[in-house]
């Protein structure tokens, strides 16, 4: 049998400078970000008071741009966006007929017919249906 390869010992000064190397990339393609708001995307939980609380509120005004996104956040995406955003967006995209539907075109409309035997298998199944609900 071969002898296992004995590891080198541990260069304490090889690891720093890697751990310095790795600092370095992740303070190059950090970004700062100043600005906060709340997720419009998330719902928002308002929880009341203590219903004896004798504390009072003043009335604070909205926030229009705040106000705005969520309503937008809110919308379908029809509405929200010009065009579809994935692949399965654009699938349903355009919801509205491509031509109006004529109720008395028989190219077009088909509907529902009983004939004897549908009729025969429309009871024999609701009979099926009551047997097995009360039993």
């Amino acid at each position: 049998m071969a002898n296992p390869k004995e590891k080198d010992p541990v260069d304490i000064v090889h690891q720093n400078a890697i751990h310095v190397e790795t600092i370095m990339k992740e303070l190059r393609h950090q970004k700062l970000y100043t600005e906060f708001n709340i997720n419009p995307f998330k719902k928002l939980h308002i929880l009341t008071d203590k219903p004896m609380s004798n504390i009072t509120y003043r009335k604070e005004e909205e926030d229009p741009v705040f106000v705005q996104a969520i309503r937008r956040a809110h919308l379908e995406p029809t509405k929200k966006y010009s065009h579809p955003q994935t692949e399965a967006q654009e699938i349903g995209w355009i919801s509205s007929p491509l031509i109006a539907s004529d109720r008395n075109d028989r190219r077009l409309n088909f509907p529902r017919q009983n004939s004897e035997i549908t009729k025969y298998m429309d009871a024999a199944w609701r009979l099926k249906e009551q047997t097995q609900n009360l039993g």
